[in-house]
């Protein structure tokens, strides 16, 4: 009889598990990718390659503070997840995010994470010039990516479709006053849509028109690169960006 019942209870366990089973099978793999970023090495990593740019093992070592080796078997496990792309050139190994996708997600958890502390943690200096101007992989983010986003819809120069935003008239020809003339919207990726901005707690430009206005910022000097993902506005940027984002219309949006 004891054995009886001992089997009984394994039977309603592993049905119990089965049936579990079966009802999170086509859920998303969600603990897959939170013990990937989870690991505080890991995120430092993945927080480094938030700029959008091609990082070497060992720069990736060195902004999570571990040994060369150490960073070797987090740069796999994170290929692996499938979170990081690599290229070899010559003897080197670099590693980028791999998609926006990862990126976005990235950001997502960055504003939960700190929503408990969020005007505590950028008193310090360094987070004050992140929150000003930052890289967001490829586009502009914090508080200058947000002003830029807020000026086009002042100016009338986006209009909403199912894939995010297209360029108005109005768009084109407040872009124009900055000398760009976009592309054409690639089939590959999507054009221009909202991003979360993890500091500001308002949406920034992403997509392919949000990367080509950095570039274009980079360009005219408007905006130069720093330390990491930080991006600092040059005497020209105030001089001719600034004053385009701070309009009128663009106050009143």
């Amino acid at each position: 009889m004891a054995c009886r019942a001992v089997g009984k209870r394994h039977l309603t366990r592993w049905m119990l598990y089965a049936d579990g089973m079966t009802r999170t099978a086509h859920e998303p793999r969600i603990a897959r990718v939170a013990a990937m970023v989870a690991d505080p090495a890991r995120s430092l990593m993945l927080a480094y390659l938030l700029s959008g740019e091609w990082a070497s093992a060992g720069e990736l070592a060195t902004a999570a503070s571990v040994t060369p080796a150490t960073a070797s078997g987090h740069l796999s496990k994170l290929l692996e997840a499938g979170l990081l792309v690599c290229q070899a050139r010559g003897r080197h190994r670099y590693y980028q995010l791999a998609d926006q996708d990862v990126a976005h997600a990235l950001e997502a958890l960055a504003v939960v994470a700190e929503r408990s502390i969020h005007e505590r943690m950028w008193e310090h200096p360094t987070r004050k010039r992140l929150r000003f101007a930052r890289c967001c992989y490829g586009h502009l983010a914090g508080q200058l990516g947000v002003s830029v986003l807020t000026a086009l819809h002042g100016q009338g120069g986006l209009k909403a479709n199912r894939d995010g935003y297209e360029l108005t008239p109005a768009g084109l020809a407040w872009l124009s006053k900055m000398d760009l003339q976009p592309k054409a919207p690639s089939s590959g990726r999507r054009f221009a849509y909202p991003c979360l901005d993890w500091s500001e707690r308002k949406d920034h430009l992403a997509g392919q028109l949000a990367d080509e206005l950095l570039q274009h910022f980079i360009q005219k000097a408007w905006v130069r690169r720093v330390d990491g993902r930080a991006l600092d506005l040059t005497p020209l940027g105030i001089q001719a960006l600034l004053p385009m984002l701070l309009t009128p219309a663009a106050h009143n949006a």
